[in-house]
């Protein structure tokens, strides 16, 4: 997907469908142009330059986001919106021990992601085929990571309930990390959602805040726990 303003998508979050109004996928809308929604991300080979492009390193932080998370090595990891990785493949390196599981509702983009695993020799990292309602985690996880991708799901409190109690570890953490209202990348303004929101949104569905990081030059990183 192409987000405006050059700013470079996160995920294939579930493919999609779990976004506002019509939007065929998560990031979709940050490249919208009026009310136009973009197209599926059903070739994940021709996305992969733009997900994984370095470029986007300035200013996403990935290296400093994973270490902020500080996972022990032997760490289960749910990346919620893995698309082709850009994160992922980074959580599996962090947690040789671990397991690291990449969660897209996009079919394509969980097979690309398990032919990157597999190219990286990264045996810990498993791809996940999620609907729009469950991320279909095989087993409970420590932490589970959403970013850029929080402010398209649709239900939330809905979406975060079950996963908190049928996804998280009963110690487990979820990870968000999004655009701030003034930020000049992502989605249009009235898609963005200020942390204050997003707090709310998640205290109602069961969990409670303990950690927030701010580095990052155009996002919020909120760390919660289940209360």
């Amino acid at each position: 997907m192409s987000h405006r303003h050059s700013s470079f998508p996160h995920h294939a979050l579930l493919g999609g469908t779990l976004l506002l109004g019509a939007c065929t996928h998560p990031h979709h809308a940050e490249q919208a142009h009026g009310s136009q929604m973009p197209h599926r991300f059903e070739d994940a080979n021709a996305w992969a330059a733009r997900f994984d492009d370095p470029a986007r390193d300035a200013w996403q932080q990935p290296d400093a986001v994973v270490t902020a998370l500080a996972l022990p090595g032997d760490a289960k990891v749910a990346d919620v919106g893995s698309a082709t990785g850009y994160f992922s493949v980074r959580l599996a390196r962090a947690v040789p021990q671990g397991r690291v599981y990449g969660v897209d509702i996009e079919p394509d983009m969980a097979r690309y992601l398990g032919a990157r695993a597999e190219r990286e020799g990264l045996t810990n990292l498993t791809p996940v085929v999620a609907t729009p309602d469950d991320p279909k985690l095989p087993a409970p996880v420590d932490l589970v990571l959403v970013v850029d991708t929080y402010h398209h799901i649709s239900d939330r409190p809905a979406y975060f309930r079950h996963l908190a109690e049928h996804g998280l570890s009963a110690q487990g953490r979820l990870a968000i990390i999004d655009y701030r209202l003034d930020s000049s990348r992502g989605p249009p303004a009235e898609h963005k959602l200020a942390p204050d929101a997003v707090r709310a949104e998640l205290e109602s569905a069961g969990y409670q805040q303990v950690r927030s990081f701010d580095f990052l030059p155009e996002q919020y990183f909120l760390v919660f726990s289940r209360r």
